[in-house]
């Protein structure tokens, strides 16, 4: 629609230059009957240069139209070859579960038609010993030589059908238990693919006490950022935030992918995400906010909700609403040219940022924000990403 309208309403100045050239008056001291007077060759002039400048971005965005259709053709060839070997190892599973499964039956048919076989001989000699108790009034000298055939019967009959005789092999069971666990371990270990991969991606990232606001503890090693009602006695510097509660990295990225995480369980409050080192640091507050301006991108959490800010542009998240996450992770491709955060406990996204191309290092930025009304007095902790699992 933006585009359309930029299209009207060039039309619309087009033709406004024609219909001035049209009625011009013509200039004193010209010959008027003279089709090309100066100021009318100027204004066709301009009116070329207006009109090569529109068919250059009526080209730019055909350019423009066939770089979408090529990313989303890869993008989606990309996921249909994913879904497919995910296909392949849900059906590989599902016919191992089978084979296991049935193997199982199958020995458990096999002890349950021994045992059934069992109980049939104990109630075909009960049947016999019915017939015999019948009988208790005949001759005493028949009866006791019967006797002593049942008595062999019976003696056989129960030795065969001991329940203590009847096992599974619990050996073998116990082995395919351990079997299975240890298969769900490793698969557990490898999944989600995206934290194996990120975790590729894992950089060190060590926070500068000296571009911290001066409410900020930032512990010795770096690696994490405390609020404190308390103005710290800390030297004053260019690079120091002076209007919000903000610390960003000594070091920055500037090629290749890369990902760190935070630890922000327990907080109500907190801003993190990536900058330019160009992000105010002194002057208004709002310029120094986080995904306030053109040069830094973030994911806020307020008591409870997700909010992505980039260009001062607000994005509120009401599908998070109300989740909480233990760490968050952010993600940079300099190839790709974007932003990503997710909630690294589950590798949930959370938002992604298009940038195109960045113009200069990144540095990861995060705001442990105030107390909240006595909320939100935890610190912001950086994570080991080589040691961090997904919560499944």
């Amino acid at each position: 629609m933006l585009l359309e309208g930029f299209c009207c309403d060039f039309e619309g100045f087009l033709r406004s230059i024609k219909t001035l050239m049209v009625v011009l008056p013509p200039v004193s001291g010209v010959n008027s009957t003279h089709p090309y007077c100066p100021e009318m060759e100027l204004l066709l002039k301009h009116q070329q240069r207006l009109q090569r400048q529109r068919d250059g971005i009526a080209y730019r965005m055909k350019k423009l139209a066939a770089k979408q259709a090529e990313i989303t053709k890869k993008t989606d060839a990309v996921k249909e070859k994913i879904r497919k070997k995910y296909e392949d190892m849900k059906r590989i599973l599902d016919e191992d579960l089978r084979i296991t499964l049935t193997q199982l039956d199958t020995e458990y048919e096999a002890t349950e038609k021994y045992v059934e076989d069992r109980i049939e001989e104990c109630y075909h000699l009960t049947q016999e010993l019915d017939q015999e108790l019948s009988k208790i009034d005949e001759k005493t000298q028949e009866i006791d030589i019967q006797n002593a055939e049942t008595e062999k019967k019976i003696s056989e009959t129960l030795k065969l059908t001991d329940p203590d005789r009847i096992q599974i092999d619990e050996f073998k069971c116990g082995q395919l238990l351990s079997l299975t666990i240890n298969l769900l371990l490793f698969i557990r270990s490898q999944v989600p693919v995206t934290k194996k991969l990120f975790q590729t991606y894992a950089a060190d990232v060590v926070l500068d006490a000296d571009t911290a606001h001066p409410k900020l503890i930032i512990s010795p090693k770096g690696d994490s950022a405390t609020f404190t009602e308390t103005w710290q006695d800390v030297p004053e510097t260019p690079s120091r935030f002076e209007t919000t509660l903000n610390v960003i990295s000594r070091e920055g990225f500037s090629e290749g992918q890369q990902y760190w995480e935070v630890d922000v369980k327990g907080k109500t409050y907190w801003e993190l995400g990536l900058t330019y080192p160009s992000i105010p640091r002194k002057g208004r507050e709002e310029d120094s906010w986080l995904g306030r301006g053109k040069e830094s991108w973030c994911v806020e959490y307020f008591n409870g909700d997700y909010t992505a800010w980039h260009g001062g542009v607000q994005h509120t998240l009401p599908l998070l609403a109300g989740k909480q996450f233990t760490r968050i992770g952010v993600y940079c491709s300099f190839p790709g040219g974007v932003v990503c955060f997710l909630g690294a406990d589950t590798m949930t996204p959370l938002h992604c940022f298009c940038a195109g191309t960045f113009t200069d290092t990144l540095h990861p930025a995060l705001c442990p924000g105030h107390d909240n009304e006595g909320t939100n007095w935890k610190s912001l902790n950086i994570c080991d990403v080589s040691r961090s699992a997904p919560v499944l």
